[in-house]
C-alpha cells in the first residue's frame, strides 16, 4: 500500500490525538513491529496512520497483518510522518539518514533505536536543527513489559520528549536519561534480560534437583521473577528491604541467601552488567 498526503504540521503534533497522530517506522524488524503493535493496542494511534518501509515484504508483513500502511521507499514515510522511528542496524543507519536527509524539514522529530549510534552523529547526518532522540528498548517490549530509555538531541525541547515517552508508555516503562547513561542501559537492561534468564533456569533447576517437573518449575520461577518485579516497582521498595521481609531468623530464605553469597551471585551479576556495558562501549567508539 502507497502512502498518500502530508500529515499535519509538526507544532501541532503534540495535541494531535490518535486518530489523527502519524506514526512512521524506517526499518520493520522486530523491535520495530513490538513498538508499533504497543501504540496500537494502547489506543495512542490508529493501525492505518502507521507507516513502515523495509527493503524487501518479507520484514513488513507483521505491519501489515496489523492494518499499517508500508512502503518500500523511506523518504516517503518521511513525507508521510513528522515523527519517525529508525529501527534499522547500526551499520546501515548512515546511509538511510543520508538517503532521507533531502526530505527532512523543522518539523520532524526522529527517532533512532539503533545501538552505538551517537546522538553527535546522527545530527552531522542531517540537516541543521534537526529534532533527534535516541531511544533504547528491550526485548519485553514484545509483550509490552520494555524497560526504556530515551536521551534527547541538542534541538528537542520539552514538549518532543513528552510526547515520545508518553507514546512509548504503551510498550513498558520509559524513563528519560542523559545520553551517557544509553551504554548502561544496555548493560543493565538490554543483555540483563539474558542474566534474568539465566538466573530463572537456575531457580527451575534447583526445583528439579529436589524432585520438582521441569515444565512446574519453569512456570513458577517466572511466576516469582514476575510477582517479585510488580513488589518492587508498585511498593517503590528497596530490594534489601523486600529480601530482609521475606528472611525469618533462622529460617529457609536465609540459608539460601547464605549458599548464593558462598557462590558469589551478587558480585557476578554486578561484573556481568559492568562487563556488557564496557562491551557497549566499546562497540559504540567503533
Amino acid at each position: 500500500v502507497r502512502t498518500k498526503g502530508r500529515p499535519e504540521r509538526g507544532d501541532k503534533m503534540a495535541a494531535a490525538g490518535p486518530a489523527t497522530r502519524r506514526v512512521g517506522f524506517v526499518g520493520a524488524g522486530r523491535m520495530a513491529g513490538a513498538i508499533a503493535q504497543g501504540l496500537i493496542r494502547a489506543g495512542k494511534v490508529e493501525a492505518q496512520h502507521i507507516v513502515a518501509s523495509a527493503p524487501t515484504d518479507r520484514n513488513l508483513c507483521h505491519f501489515q497483518a496489523l492494518g499499517c500502511q508500508t512502503t518500500h521507499s523511506n523518504q516517503e514515510v518521511l513525507q508521510s510522518c513528522l515523527l519517525v522511528i529508525f529501527a534499522t542496524k547500526p551499520h546501515i543507519l548512515p546511509a538511510v539518514m543520508a538517503e532521507v536527509a533531502p526530505v527532512v524539514t523543522a518539523e520532524h522529530i526522529l527517532v533512532s533505536v539503533a545501538a552505538g549510534v551517537s546522538l553527535s552523529t546522527l545530527e552531522e547526518l542531517l540537516p541543521p536543527n534537526t529534532r533527534v532522540l535516541r531511544v533504547l528498548p528491550n526485548l519485553p517490549c514484545v509483550v509490552q513489559e520494555g524497560a526504556i530509555v530515551m536521551a534527547r538531541g541538542r534541538h528537542v525541547g520539552s514538549s518532543e520528549t513528552k510526547l515520545l515517552q508518553h507514546l512509548l508508555e504503551a510498550c513498558g516503562r520509559c524513563e528519560e536519561v542523559p545520553e551517557a547513561y544509553v551504554d548502561i542501559h544496555t548493560g543493565l537492561s538490554g543483555s540483563g534480560v539474558a542474566f534474568v534468564c539465566a538466573f530463572s533456569e537456575a531457580l527451575a533447576e534447583g526445583a528439579v534437583k529436589m524432585g520438582m517437573p521441569s515444565s512446574l518449575a519453569h512456570r513458577i520461577a517466572a511466576q516469582t521473577l514476575l510477582g517479585t518485579a510488580k513488589m518492587l516497582l508498585h511498593e517503590g521498595q528497596h530490594p534489601a528491604q523486600l529480601r530482609s521481609d521475606v528472611c525469618t531468623p533462622g529460617g529457609t530464605t536465609i540459608y539460601g541467601l547464605h549458599a548464593l553469597e558462598q557462590g558469589g551471585l551478587r558480585a557476578a551479576t554486578m561484573s556481568a552488567v559492568e562487563a556488557a556495558t564496557c562491551r557497549a562501549r566499546e562497540l559504540s567508539r567503533k
